[in-house]
């Protein structure tokens, strides 16, 4: 697992930038966690009790991504990539899933997210959303804390996939 995905971000840049690069590296945390595994590592479960993989998370960042810049921020209509199956969350059910199809589609809902926010010209550019006023101030503070949970969901996979360990 290699630190070369990675751009570590400025401890002096203004509010903007400082929220942007730490959700870039967030999300090239969660990028190097990845980095070097077959599609069937991707797709291991580390706990008999959970259903969770890292190939599940690289999913749900994708719709997550999707929701929060391009339906929330964006009012464009999204609708899941992975529908719900049997009441859950369609993103988790990984046992026939396409991990280049996976990573095209996280890759594709980040740069999206990114054009949405390049589109809005002040961090408190607000938005309504089902009775709710939104910012993209807090959109952006809430996706470093998605990423940053799962990512700590991603060290202990890939620790218990091949041992690798590291931030």
């Amino acid at each position: 697992m290699s630190d070369d995905l990675r751009e570590h971000p400025s401890k002096v840049a203004d509010d903007r930038t400082s929220l942007t690069s730490f959700l870039d590296y967030q999300r090239a945390t969660l990028a190097m966690k990845c980095q070097g595994l077959s599609d069937e590592q991707l797709k291991r479960k580390a706990l008999a009790t959970s259903g969770l993989t890292l190939l599940g998370l690289v999913r749900h960042a994708a719709e997550v991504e999707r929701g929060w810049f391009r339906l929330v921020l964006g009012g464009e209509p999204v609708s899941a990539l992975w529908p719900r199956v049997d009441g859950g969350a369609g993103e988790w059910r990984v046992e026939d899933a396409d991990a280049d199809e996976a990573f095209a589609a996280w890759r594709a809902a980040c740069e999206g997210s990114r054009t949405v926010t390049r589109g809005i010209e002040s961090l408190d550019a607000r938005v309504e959303f089902k009775g709710e006023v939104i910012s993209l101030r807090y959109v952006l503070t809430h996706m470093i804390e998605e990423y940053a949970r799962h990512n700590g969901h991603a060290d202990l996979l890939r620790e218990a996939i091949d041992g690798t360990v590291g931030e």
